[in-house]
């Protein structure tokens, strides 16, 4: 008979975050379907009917986890905002250098995202989840476009987020699959010459070491 875990009394936050964790592991280890219900309970310390009482369906835990990653990267990415100068260039600079620098580059981050893509696609509260997550991104990217000089057309902010969005996304996805084909900082050079061509700006960023692009472990 297999040994069970102890059962832990723990706050229904803390059970949820557990579980939450437990499937964005299983799924970084062996893909979506790894992650079966019975697999993230073990992982948890839980029992698998208990997985019910915090969430409606083993999709909506796997939506939910996505959502996480996904908020996750955002708010790695503004961090760098609330240290920023005030000079909304230096700003912009900042928050595209994070966007595309260790911890957001990162092979597990990207790898779990693709894992997600096909429920992306064929589910449509996992497309919600995808585009509230995107448009987040974008809407941060879009206010800090906004504050640079003579940027007064909605349409045209707008497609400029959405361009600038695509390099970044581009360059993340690069830096975090083959991070070896890069020198070191070269992705954030990279990012902030073609966002400021994009933009008619230039972007410069002294990051500290943490945040310039090296191969992430």
């Amino acid at each position: 008979m297999q040994d069970r875990r102890p059962y832990k009394r723990q706050t229904v936050e803390k059970r949820r975050d557990d579980l939450i964790a437990a499937t964005l592991e299983l799924v970084a280890e062996n893909g979506v379907q790894g992650a079966t219900v019975r697999a993230i309970a073990d992982r948890a310390g839980v029992t698998p009917g208990l997985i019910r009482h915090y969430f409606a369906s083993k999709e909506a835990l796997s939506r939910t986890a996505y959502e996480v990653l996904m908020q996750q990267m955002i708010s790695d990415s503004a961090a760098v905002l609330s240290t920023a100068p005030d000079d909304p260039v230096a700003r912009l600079a900042a928050f595209v250098a994070a966007s595309i620098s260790p911890p957001v580059v990162d092979p597990i981050s990207v790898g779990l995202w693709a894992s997600f893509l096909h429920d992306v696609r064929r589910d449509k509260e996992f497309r919600d989840t995808h585009a509230a997550s995107y448009i987040a991104f974008r809407d941060v990217l879009q206010d800090l476009i906004s504050k640079l000089p003579n940027r007064a057309n909605a349409r045209a902010l707008r497609q400029d987020a959405i361009a600038c969005n695509a390099v970044i996304d581009g360059l993340w996805l690069e830096g975090s699959v083959y991070p070896e084909g890069f020198e070191p900082g070269e992705i954030v050079e990279i990012g902030l010459r073609s966002v400021g061509l994009l933009l008619g700006v230039t972007l410069n960023f002294s990051a500290p070491r943490a945040l310039q692009n090296e191969s992430p472990t």
